[in-house]
């Protein structure tokens, strides 16, 4: 157990990742926009801050196609999801920075057992070898991802998942009321508190007053250490 800065026991800690554990949101963008462009359906920085953070590939696509009255087959779909992947991998190619005292939480966390896991709207193929630049990929005792749910933040399928699958993976049980969620945006504070989690939100991506509806609120993770 660990005791969060406002007071709070936890058990168990799911962390999401873009915005949380890595500044990849610019990087995100950036492959997006190199996706998009060609197709003229381009968004500035401040559409992706308000409307885009939070969505996972599919989302993000379908509401760019939708929002400017064009239709997306799923065969196109699934070209842009490959299209944009090659193109974040590029770009991760210049290295990624882990937030202020991130690594040093997860690195604490693992060596007592704690248990740990990643829930994210990213794909497993973005995440993986970031992990690996970060030498944490055998922290999580339970990775959740794009790839294994139908619906993206705020809908609470992921957290859930990852709630089932890392109860599953430890001996020791902990409840969900135990189990505190790491979050940077309101759609992932949604999606964590309907999966019956506690939330911390740390202010990467949106102010505090953004983030209201969480447990509570942090600057940075350099407080849990």
């Amino acid at each position: 157990m660990i005791i969060l800065p406002n007071g709070t026991p936890a058990e168990a800690v799911i962390f999401d990742f873009d915005g949380v554990i890595v500044d990849t949101e610019p990087l995100h963008y950036a492959a997006f926009q190199r996706t998009l462009e060609p197709l003229g359906l381009h968004f500035t920085w401040q559409e992706y801050v308000d409307t885009y953070i939070g969505f996972d590939d599919r989302d993000a696509f379908r509401y760019a196609f939708s929002s400017n009255g064009r239709i997306l087959g799923q065969d196109e779909l699934h070209r842009l999801i490959e299209n944009k992947a090659v193109f974040f991998t590029e770009v991760i190619g210049a290295g990624v920075s882990a937030y202020p005292g991130v690594l040093d939480l997860i690195s604490h966390l693992h060596a007592n057992e704690f248990p740990l896991a990643i829930c994210s709207g990213a794909l497993r193929s973005d995440i993986d070898p970031i992990l690996a630049m970060l030498d944490i990929s055998d922290c999580f005792d339970v990775i959740v991802t794009a790839d294994d749910v139908a619906a993206s933040k705020p809908d609470p399928e992921c957290y859930l998942l990852a709630f089932q699958r890392l109860q599953s993976s430890h001996k020791t049980p902990f409840s969900k009321n135990a189990t505190i969620a790491i979050e940077d945006t309101p759609a992932g504070i949604s999606s964590a508190k309907a999966a019956g989690l506690m939330v911390c939100a740390v202010t990467n991506s949106y102010p505090a007053s953004r983030l209201d509806q969480a447990t509570f609120v942090t600057d940075s993770l350099s407080a849990f250490v």
